[in-house]
């Protein structure tokens, strides 16, 4: 079925249910950032497949929302619907809002799927349409209806991660989160963030592609705590662990009755920006709701002592397969084929080798030349192309290890490339290196920060339309809240010092679109430094152990600092990395990670 027969048949069911404008998110009942293939209406609904968007349908007009990542394939893959692009953000682009506001008529009514949508994204929305007393309506998944091949919710196996990854046990986290929950006066807490249960059950899943969670909600009271989940997918060994621990099993539908029947005098505390719609409107009238963000997201952020150290041992097996990649590729464009996709194969070979490697933590980034400056771009049978010399290959890739999580970008030069080119590659580099010696008072925040990785572009009159930096899970999300890095501040951002125990990513970048896109993308852990009368400073731990290509590096745009920070990074991965090389490989290490040096005229 055609993108426009969708649409048309979406109109009809709008008409039928009485509303004028419809919109269809990316999330699922969890507000999840990736989502399980049942849940992907609006890629369903408009051909556009990255991470985040919002499609909002009018009797006579469509329209789609994302944000900076992905402006260049939204519009690719939009091309020849009738569905208009909205770069969020961008000068004279209306938000959703405004956009209703403007083109609905007096008390018009606006539908949703109330399980896919949070109530402070409805309350922004209604705060511009109030002047037309627009009509907000829970009115169902109504793409249903006509979806016939619409794929099954998934009920895979959940398995139990060891404490001795974890270094806490369920008792000891349910304990942290009820001490919280008695300092804000709260009777029960309500989790729906599927990363956030996984975490407090020390259990992984396989619910959705790349990310180890499974679908549930969980109820959390002072003597007990209920876990509503598709039953059949707990062994019973994990059954008998969870009741030990005072952990009630109820079935997944059974959530919203749940909530419903729960007294009214109960104190609930619920993240409005998190829980769904139409379980925060279906919390009994009379209860008190304490709307705030829950106390698990930035417990899970502060790693534990033995969740640092594993994640240590996992960028270690990381850095291998990646640095004999980038070996492996360098050595091999321009001898014999290599596409987009058959990199992507050979990389996963050499991170399958690792032991306990589980997986990619992502869809891989392996983007040639042009194709690097789509900032999700991700290789298909239809896109995948051969690479030569003489451009970049930009590979942003991640897995899953029994010890952890990563993420790492490296922008690899194949054959020689322009000074224009090695200009570009050497500022961004020149902004992740400034990041990545940050050293900075306890309480500074990632908005502080982030200027440090953008100043050298500022300064050329460049930037990058994405963050900075993102927290990453213990083998869970690779994204992950509440800290991050940029900028910009929105009524929703969430302030959040930098705590040790996080980890961040550091990736700055710059993109020409037809030309070629450069990211330069480290995990950092944060540490604590030294304590003195001005207060405890801090500074952030390289986890990513791969080179940087020095072939595209050009010293003198770099100060002495800059290549000294350089030149101690490559010492450290070469001294990390060389007991797991030997021969040719060891010797091409060797100079991939030699120091450089200006040569500064007199």
């Amino acid at each position: 079925m055609h993108i426009e027969d969708r649409l048309r048949k979406l109109r009809h069911c709008m008409k039928e249910a009485q509303i004028s404008a419809y919109m269809i998110p990316t999330e699922d009942f969890h507000g999840s950032e990736y989502v399980g293939e049942y849940f992907k209406a609006r890629e369903y609904m408009s051909g556009f497949t990255g991470s985040a968007g919002i499609l909002v349908v009018l009797r006579d007009r469509a329209a789609l929302w994302t944000d900076g990542r992905y402006f260049i394939q939204a519009a690719k893959q939009l091309e020849g619907s009738s569905i208009e692009l909205m770069r969020s953000r961008q000068p004279d682009v209306p938000t959703i809002g405004e956009y209703l506001r403007d083109r609905l008529e007096e008390k018009d009514a606006v539908g949703f799927d109330g399980r896919t949508v949070a109530p402070q994204f409805i309350r922004k929305i209604a705060e511009k349409t109030d002047v037309k007393h627009i009509v907000f309506s829970d009115c169902g998944d109504l793409v249903d209806s006509f979806w016939q091949d619409r794929p099954p919710i998934s009920r895979e196996p959940v398995w139990e991660l060891d404490e001795q990854y974890t270094g806490k046990s369920r008792n000891e986290k349910l304990r942290d989160v009820r001490e919280q929950m008695r300092t804000e006066g709260a009777d029960m807490l309500l989790l729906t963030a599927l990363d956030e249960i996984a975490w407090l059950l020390n259990l992984r899943g396989n619910d959705i592609l790349y990310t180890p969670v499974f679908l549930a909600y969980m109820l959390v009271a002072e003597d007990r705590a209920q876990l509503f989940i598709h039953e059949e997918i707990l062994s019973g060994e994990i059954r008998t662990k969870l009741a030990d621990d005072g952990i009630v099993v109820k079935p997944y539908e059974a959530i919203e009755q749940s909530l419903h029947d729960l007294p009214n005098s109960r104190k609930i505390w619920v993240d409005g920006g998190q829980v769904n719609y139409r379980l925060f409107h279906g919390l009994p009238s009379q209860a008190v709701t304490i709307d705030k963000p829950g106390p698990v997201a930035l417990m899970k952020a502060v790693k534990t002592p033995a969740e640092t150290e594993h994640i240590r041992r996992a960028h270690v097996k990381d850095g291998v397969a990646v640095t004999r990649f980038m070996h492996w590729l360098k050595t091999s464009v321009g001898r014999e084929k290599v596409t987009e996709m058959s990199a992507v194969k050979k990389l996963e070979s050499f991170r399958a080798q690792a032991q306990d490697y589980l997986g990619p933590s992502f869809a891989p980034i392996i983007a040639y030349g042009a194709h690097g400056a789509i900032v999700h771009y991700e290789p298909t049978e239809q896109t995948d192309v051969a690479m030569s010399e003489g451009s970049f290959c930009l590979a942003d890739t991640g897995g899953h290890y029994m010890e952890g999580t990563t993420d790492v970008t490296r922008t690899f030069v194949l054959g020689a490339v322009s000074e224009e080119e090695k200009r570009y590659y050497t500022t961004v580099l020149r902004g992740h290196l400034a990041l990545g010696a940050a050293k900075f008072v306890h309480g500074v925040c990632g908005q502080d920060l982030d200027v440090l990785a953008r100043q050298p572009l500022w300064e050329n009159g460049m930037d990058y339309n994405h963050g900075t930096g993102h927290g990453v899970g213990y083998l869970l999300g690779v994204h992950e809240g509440p800290q991050r890095l940029h900028w910009r501040i929105t009524p929703d951002t969430q302030i959040i010092p930098l705590e040790e125990g996080m980890v961040i990513s550091n990736e700055p970048g710059i993109y020409l679109e037809g030309r070629f896109g450069i990211r330069h993308e480290n995990l950092m852990l944060c540490r604590k430094g030294e304590q003195n009368e001005y207060g405890q400073f801090m500074y952030l731990e390289p986890l990513t152990m791969v080179p940087f290509d020095r072939d595209a590096i050009l010293p003198e745009l770099m100060s002495d600092r800059e290549l000294a920070l350089l030149n101690d990074y490559h010492r450290t991965v070469y001294e990390t990395l060389a007991p797991y090389f030997e021969g040719e490989e060891l010797e091409w290490l060797k100079e991939a990670t030699a120091g450089i040096f200006a040569d500064r005229k007199p």
